[in-house]
């Protein structure tokens, strides 16, 4: 006989965001149920690298938000009471084109207004801070802002801290169905329970849509398939994470990122494995990962670091990241649905911007205003002719 359950919020995906989301509630005595379809960490969050990259976002509202975002990795650990890896070593953005030179010249004048704070080096001032890199390469950038963290670890911490301070997770609980009843509760139905809530946060990343759906509600969120490499263990010639110019056109442009040439992104890990990513593919739902996209990943990534050319390659996976059509996540209340937030579509920047989602949606729900305007991130943008 299926049971029912009331909570003040429920959050509706166990991945990062989520995970966060029920954190920074559960910190502030909100009485929140987490209910994840499959497992914690299962989707997206666990199948990423950890970079928190901040050179490639767009100096505006993206950028500031990541910075908000970076500023709260200071003292997550403590506050988490966990490991979660963090190595704050700074990240280098590899310039592989005199073309791509130009541009990056303009994308770090624009940062650097922003007050982020990026430095535009020649080939050698480069291969002075990484002498891993190849001499060939016309320069690079370095913003020591830039870190990793292991997304997992990240996940699983923000749950554990959550349970802590009271919050229930019931994983392989999928929602099937959303009511609302005429005094504005929430009713969920699951395998196992029904649940009502007079507030629901939509965290469900690639599947934000089909949660949307039920009620009634479009949600312009794509699956988009990143495929990432996983070397055996060398030793350490790469510090900081790296990614090349080309990630940033292939980022905000789809049509860059199916041309052939797209960006990649490299960490080595402190067991020394690298991971080398990553692929921009709609796809659908295909997880598997393709010989083309390996025999790609390794022909640019071995441009940048020649010592990986004597790599051997471990294993290959995929993940699914959240695409908006505008790269911006979708952050706060539906008008139309007051009690249903947003908080999905942070594409591949999800590690990074979790712990400022987290707050933010937090203060959105227990003050009903937030730090931050969330205005840009509303769900309505799209139709209001902001997007096409």
């Amino acid at each position: 006989m299926v049971s029912s359950w009331h909570a003040d919020v429920v959050v509706i995906g166990a991945g990062i965001i989520g995970a966060s989301v029920a954190w920074h509630l559960a910190k502030k005595k909100v009485d929140v149920l987490v209910l994840e379809k499959s497992d914690p960490c299962s989707g997206t969050s666990g199948a990423c690298d950890g970079m928190v990259f901040l050179q490639s976002k767009k100096p505006g509202v993206h950028l500031a938000l990541a910075m908000a975002g970076r500023n709260r990795f200071d003292t997550l650990e403590q506050e988490l009471d966990a490991d979660i890896a963090l190595q704050c070593s700074g990240g280098i953005m590899a310039i592989t084109s005199e073309a791509e030179l130009t541009a990056v010249n303009w994308f770090v004048q624009e940062q650097n207004q922003a007050g982020l704070g990026v430095s535009l080096l020649d080939i050698r001032q480069a291969r002075e801070l990484a002498p891993c890199l190849s001499p060939n390469l016309p320069g690079a950038t370095f913003c020591s802002l830039d870190a990793r963290v292991n997304p997992i670890y990240l996940t699983l911490a923000f749950l554990e801290a959550a349970e802590r301070c009271g919050t229930r997770v019931l994983s392989r609980t999928p929602v099937m169905g959303i009511g609302l009843k005429t005094d504005g509760i929430f009713v969920l139905d699951t395998p196992q329970k029904t649940i009502e809530t007079r507030t629901i946060v939509n965290a469900a990343g690639v599947h934000a849509p089909k949660i949307g759906k039920m009620v009634g509600l479009d949600i312009p969120i794509t699956p988009r398939r990143g495929q990432i490499l996983v070397t055996g263990p060398m030793a350490p010639v790469l510090d900081q994470c790296l990614i090349s110019a080309a990630y940033v056109a292939a980022k905000y442009d789809p049509a860059i990122a199916e041309s052939g040439h797209m960006g990649i992104s490299m960490e080595q890990t402190e067991a020394g494995n690298f991971l080398l990513g990553s692929t921009r593919e709609f796809v659908g739902f295909d997880r598997s990962t393709t010989l083309t996209a390996v025999k790609h990943i390794l022909a640019e990534t071995t441009a940048i670091i020649p010592a990986l050319q004597d790599a051997s390659l471990m294993r290959t996976f995929a993940g699914l990241r959240p695409y908006t059509p505008d790269g911006l996540p979708i952050l706060g209340r539906v008008p139309s649905l007051p009690g249903f937030i947003m908080a999905a579509g942070h594409e591949g920047d999800g590690i990074a911007l979790s712990p400022v989602t987290g707050q933010l949606i937090a203060e959105l729900i227990t003050d009903g205003t937030t730090c931050i305007n969330l205005t840009p991130f509303c769900l309505e943008r799209f139709s209001n002719g902001a997007v096409s």
